[in-house]
């Protein structure tokens, strides 16, 4: 089934895929200089004798403000300088909404990037069963690299087969983000109770705030809050993928009761606001709460590094678990420089990148690099207490459920409670049918 999921997904994407052929394996230069193009790329050294590559990303590195795609965009520069001559590597950018449909669309062309990121789950499956990513072991293997990394948990996700087809950049955690000053303001204490944080809402609200900001618009960022609150309903994803609990058994109803209370203190703009917009609601002072992946302290101390001093960090209340999660690197199986995009991936890892990674992204390494806590993010400290404090990890519901297909039906799903299309009840059928004609044998 997952073969075939891809298979439609490239073939959707071949109808507008020669519009992006141009940036497949080659030199050519996709930047038209605009910000909202939403694709740029670079060169830096002399290229003419060097095996040339490409990389894909999410975001452009040359209009971003965000510290973590800032660092990725020196690791490129880095590596051209270092390999001058020798490699040189074309980074290929859309932005997130974008992404893998522009990639499904390279793929459909034979124009596969030499490297990619992508994240892992169901997504990174789609890359692998049809032998669009190569496994990396070889290189993982070869003079210590994989001994740098914390443990091999870290690869749990990314292996199949006993083989390793991505590497791990950094870890995440899905977290709530609070103006530590508002919640002063309205006597709003850190909730650590569902009832505190409507609580919480209630004091922020009166205090003529907007208690929480978060984009409906981009879908995930809603099935986030969804996931978070499955999970103290006591969702078990496994035994609804065997057919051993069902999604009728009240739990996600109550779950999407809940969304719906939650969404009374949302933002105005919710339905229509992109997770970029949510996010600057935050940062720019317009709301107290947003709730995102830690990977935001990147967006958030890049954009108004003067709000870090009253950015607080806590655990989404209610539950003991916290969604966490890596975005990785895979290597394309038709490169024609499999040494150069080792290399790459390779760069992203090493020492300098990780200290970077922690130092000034706000996000926590995958290797055994020392960095100085002192002057990373204070948000940092803070997810890591959140991490602490856990008492163990899940994926973000669209990433843990069988297919691609599936969470994003559960995406969706979630969007239409949330508009009052589809009522908790009818939500809840609607999974339970779409497992059944989908997901269980």
């Amino acid at each position: 089934m997952k073969k075939r999921s891809l298979f439609a997904a490239i073939m959707s994407a071949a109808m507008f895929a020669t519009t992006l052929a141009g940036c497949g394996s080659s030199s050519s230069d996709n930047s038209n200089g605009s910000a909202n193009s939403g694709s740029s790329s670079s060169k830096g050294g002399d290229s003419g004798k060097a095996q040339e590559i490409t990389w894909m990303f999410w975001d452009d590195l040359n209009a971003t403000e965000d510290l973590i795609s800032l660092g990725y965009k020196e690791t490129i520069e880095r590596f051209n300088k270092d390999y001058e001559g020798k490699y040189h590597v074309t980074p290929v950018t859309t932005n997130l909404e974008e992404y893998y449909n522009k990639l499904n669309a390279l793929v459909a062309a034979g124009e596969t990037p030499d490297v990619f990121i992508v994240s892992p789950g169901p997504q990174l499956t789609d890359y692998v069963e049809p032998g669009v990513a190569a496994p990396l072991d070889e290189y993982l293997n070869k003079d210590g690299w994989k001994d740098t990394f914390t443990s091999d948990a870290v690869f749990s996700q990314q292996t199949y087969d006993g083989k390793i087809y991505a590497v791990p950049l950094n870890t995440a955690a899905a977290c709530c983000f609070y103006n530590t000053e508002m919640f002063e303001k309205a006597g709003a204490s850190v909730p650590k109770t569902w009832d505190e944080m409507i609580d919480a809402c209630e004091k922020l609200k009166g205090a003529g705030y907007t208690p929480v900001t978060i984009s409906a618009g981009t879908a995930w960022c809603l099935s986030m809050v969804a996931g978070y609150l499955c999970e103290a309903e006591g969702v078990e994803l496994p035994k609804l993928a065997d057919g051993s609990a069902s999604w009728e058994d009240g739990k996600l109803e109550s779950a999407c009761d809940k969304l719906l209370k939650f969404s009374d203190y949302f933002q105005r703009t919710a339905a229509g606001d992109t997770n970029d917009v949510a996010t600057a609601n935050f940062y720019n002072e317009e709301a107290a709460i947003l709730i995102q992946g830690s990977w935001a302290i990147g967006q958030i101390n890049g954009a108004n590094p003067d709000f870090e001093s009253k950015c607080g960090v806590f655990q989404f209340p209610g539950v003991e678990r916290v969604i966490a999660k890596s975005d990785s690197l895979c290597m394309s199986s038709t490169t024609k420089n499999p040494e150069a995009a080792a290399a790459l991936i390779k760069y992203f890892t090493d020492d300098t990148a990780q200290k970077y990674t922690a130092e000034k992204g706000g996000k926590i390494p995958v290797t055994k690099v020392q960095y100085d806590a002192s002057v990373a993010p204070k948000q940092l400290s803070y997810v890591m207490d959140v991490f602490g404090g856990a008492k163990g990890t899940f994926g973000f519901y669209n990433e843990s459920m069988p297919t691609t297909e599936t969470g994003a039906h559960f995406d969706d799903t979630m969007v239409a409670v949330f508009l009052k299309d589809m009522t908790p009840k009818e939500a809840a059928k609607d999974m339970e049918e779409y497992y059944k004609a989908n997901c269980r044998k």
